[in-house]
């Protein structure tokens, strides 16, 4: 059974990543060649044929399942020509909505579609805002799960931004079941029709719902709020990027939620209290453990409150890996067969891939899977205390937390690359607290009556708050995190192979060495072109503009991007975690073009987070981002530098301009030339018309550039036809937002550029590019590189 179901799961982690799912005919001769391995599993008694015929059927199988789920999921969508067009649909508000500064967010689940000849998704996610057309008395006073609305929206197909080493937005929504996304237009005709629609989703989500108004109410403004909610319904929105930096920093990111180790506490507190309860039948005379068990009674009952519980949870995938286990065990315990541990685990695993094929994509899958082998691993004759008492019980807590993180480690890198080396201490500090104290109190806090739920919350609030001082001091030290490149596959097998030796029983010989093999895994080095090559990243950040600039052995990023909304922002989401994967924890330089905020977004989070040696930009010295800055400097026309035979020049603005207070932020953006004497490439940030004209003026020669960042995204004000030609480029980079409401690039300069025999290349079709600069310039884009079948973006137009 376990060699099936690896095998299975291993199938459906191999159909996660094609780019076209496979026809009826592949998936039915899929399924034939898997049933006739059963078939041979009955005739073929060798021991290694048989496991080979059973991996086989059940790749096959899992391959053919995971198809199958995907073609179901993908059948509702919207159509192109629906996208952008007001709509009228009637829906239920099917998920707990989310609160922001500008508005709030919500799933709408769709029963009808009132504009005639147009076909909605079943599932959508909205957001309200209060300042597009409307006063803030226009959003509904508290929109509520279960809640049915007639509204007005404007939507589109799923896309997000497509970076190396980013979050997958679009196979998030395809996991969810949401096939479109989209905001609610200003209507007279939005009304709610119903105050609940009894449903069994929505009876859950609102109960979700006034857990959370609860806690709102009971810790108003305070700091850790959202750790607390997190906690009791596994809303983690409300948790600042602040302090999830701490969090991941010291590696008890996992606690801040409804883990397995919550889930299977207040399953052992319930079916404690059951076996209890049901032993004494009640204080009656029933005699109720002779007619039955109450062992079993106490199973059942401690498998109920973990559903429970998980359901609040939102039915992640830690959640689920534990339910799954737990309700194996009483089933087990219940029919009186007892499995083996490692049968209960793969049997969750069976049932998590079974109902959530996608869930194989996510690291949070891995590492609770991997947590969980490990300690399984590990605990053969290297944990298990030889002593009882409370001594013998803290040092098997010890042994076990050390295991885990020792056994992680690659599978860290390989998802993140980077491994926390504080986290050993602070889990060891967070998990009682968190696990035992916080967790409980947060629970009895939410349910339990005024005021005593309240004094309740604000104890749990409290150790939060005394826990996050302590994590604070331990995340600011220089040494909390270890940052390398992720590793290939070699070297991650050779450094998973060092680990199963270091974890293996007493009286293996030479545990120690195991550690030789994590050499490669640590010290490997981030890759770099060759001296004399250049390399550019033009990352996917939506509307607004970022790149990365790499020689032989430095570093420059050119801008930042926008910011989403607060507390997220390019920075954030699409450039710290590209940065970590490629081990990349310094910057030599940082140029901000200007001020505007989809160039500035994600400055901040860059610069508290990574190493940079010098700011330059034409922003005021007050700004906030030239403040955060080690050292800062303006750009201007004649600067120079030379990286590894790759020379930089400054092309505009003149020094003289920052004396002169009129000019706009774009008519100052800092104009930067990179060559390696054969190819160039040009950084025109969103210098406009005039700015274009006196470069031309100021010297055409030196404009010359193979590669051309489109000035100001493609604007009607930029792009000259003098400009273009002065340039002279043969690829031109669009950095532009998907369906952005500015409409750049506009038609005509898009136009423009074809008309002059220029390839185009634009971030929102094609995701991040990623520009080699030797002799020639090459080309790659992330979505053709990478593409997936949920991914439905089009070819660029040309």
């Amino acid at each position: 059974m376990r060699c099936a179901i690896l095998a299975f799961t291993a199938g459906v982690l191999a159909l996660q990543s094609v780019a076209v799912l496979p026809t009826a005919p592949v998936m039915c001769v899929c399924v034939g060649c898997a049933i006739a391995c059963i078939a041979l599993v009955g005739i073929v008694k060798r021991v290694w044929s048989t496991a080979c015929l059973t991996a086989c059927a059940g790749t096959l199988l899992g391959y053919t399942w995971a198809a199958l789920m995907a073609h179901h999921a993908l059948v509702s969508q919207l159509a192109p020509a629906d996208e952008g067009r007001d709509l009228t649909v009637v829906g239920i508000v099917d998920s707990l909505p989310y609160h922001f500064e500008q508005g709030l967010r919500f799933n709408l689940l769709v029963e009808r579609t009132e504009t005639p000849g147009t076909t909605v998704p079943s599932r959508i996610a909205l957001s309200w805002y209060a300042d597009r057309g409307s006063s803030p008395g226009k959003l509904p006073d508290s929109l509520k799960p279960g809640e049915r609305w007639r509204l007005t929206v404007r939507l589109q197909r799923p896309h997000g931004n497509a970076n190396p080493g980013g979050f997958d937005y679009e196979a998030w929504l395809l996991e969810q079941g949401v096939r479109a996304t989209g905001y609610v237009r200003v209507d007279s005709g939005n009304a709610q029709l119903d105050a609940f629609v009894p449903r069994a989703g929505t009876l859950i989500e609102r109960a979700r719902a006034v857990l959370r108004d609860r806690i709102q109410a009971a810790l108003p403004d305070r700091q850790y709020a959202g750790v607390i909610v997190a906690l009791v319904i596994g809303d983690q929105r409300g948790i600042d990027q602040a302090d999830w930096q701490v969090f991941n920093r010291t590696g008890i990111g996992h606690l801040i939620s409804i883990s397995g180790l919550h889930i299977t506490m207040i399953a052992g507190l319930a079916a404690l209290a059951m076996s209890g309860l049901w032993r004494r039948s009640f204080f009656t005379g029933a005699q109720l453990p002779l007619r039955l068990p109450a062992q079993k009674v106490a199973a059942l009952t401690g498998a109920a409150a973990a559903l429970l519980y998980v359901l609040l949870a939102g039915f992640g995938v830690p959640a689920q890996r534990t339910l799954y286990m737990l309700v194996v065990v009483a089933l087990a315990l219940w029919f009186g067969r007892l499995a083996s541990v490692t049968h209960v685990l793969c049997l969750a695993l069976g049932v998590v891939v079974l109902l959530d094929p996608w869930a194989v994509l996510w690291p949070g899958f891995w590492l609770s899977f991997g947590a969980v082998a490990v300690i399984l691993f590990g605990g053969h004759g290297r944990i298990a205390p030889r002593e009882t008492g409370f001594k013998a019980n803290l040092k098997t807590a010890g042994r076990t937390q050390w295991s885990v993180t020792l056994g992680l480690v690659p599978l860290t890198m390989l998802l993140f690359g980077q491994v926390s080396l504080v986290s050993p201490l602070a889990n060891a500090i967070a998990i009682p607290l968190v696990s035992f104290i916080v967790t409980p109190l947060a629970l009895l806090g939410s349910l339990s009556p005024a005021p005593l739920g309240g004094w309740l919350l604000l104890a749990a609030h409290a150790v939060v708050e005394g826990l996050a001082v302590v994590l604070g001091q331990l995340a600011q030290m220089p040494a909390a995190v270890w940052r390398a490149p992720a590793p290939q596959a070699w070297v991650f097998l050779l450094a998973l192979g060092g680990t199963m030796w270091m974890l293996m029983p007493r009286g293996w010989p030479h545990r120690w060495a195991g550690a030789a093999a994590w050499l490669p895994l640590l010290l490997q080095m981030p890759e770099h072109p060759e001296p004399g090559r250049f390399r550019v990243i033009a990352f996917d950040v939506g509307q607004g503009m970022a790149l990365l600039v790499e020689t032989a052995g430095h570093r420059l990023l050119y801008d930042t991007g926008p910011g989403y909304a607060p507390g997220a922002d390019s920075g954030s989401r699409v450039l710290l975690p590209y940065l970590r994967m490629r081990g990349i924890a310094e910057l030599d330089g940082m140029v901000v073009s200007h001020s505007d905020a989809d160039h500035t977004g994600g400055a901040l989070a860059v610069l508290g987070e990574v190493k940079v040696g010098w700011l330059a930009s034409s922003l005021l010295a007050s700004h906030a981002v030239a403040r955060a800055a080690p050292r800062h400097l303006h750009c201007a026309a004649g600067q120079r530098w030379e990286w590894d035979g790759v020379r930089f020049e400054m092309l505009h603005p003149a020094a003289a301009s920052y004396a002169d207070p009129k000019p706009r932020p774009n008519a100052r953006s800092c104009t930067l030339r990179i060559t390696n004497g054969r190819t160039a490439i040009l950084l025109a940030g969103d210098i406009e018309a005039a700015q274009e004209a006196a470069l031309v003026a100021s010297g055409a020669d030196g404009l010359r550039a193979d590669v051309l960042l489109a000035p100001h995204h493609g604007s009607g004000t930029s792009s000259t036809q003098a400009f273009l030609q002065a340039v002279h480029p043969s690829v031109s980079v669009f950095q532009v937002g998907w369906r952005n409401r500015y409409k750049h690039p506009k038609k005509e300069v898009y136009e423009r550029y074809g008309q002059l025999g220029i390839e185009r290349l634009r971030t929102d079709e094609l995701g991040a590019l990623t520009l080699a600069f030797d002799a020639k310039v090459e080309a790659q884009a992330y979505r053709r590189q990478h593409a997936r079948y949920w991914s439905a973006a089009p070819e660029p137009k040309q």
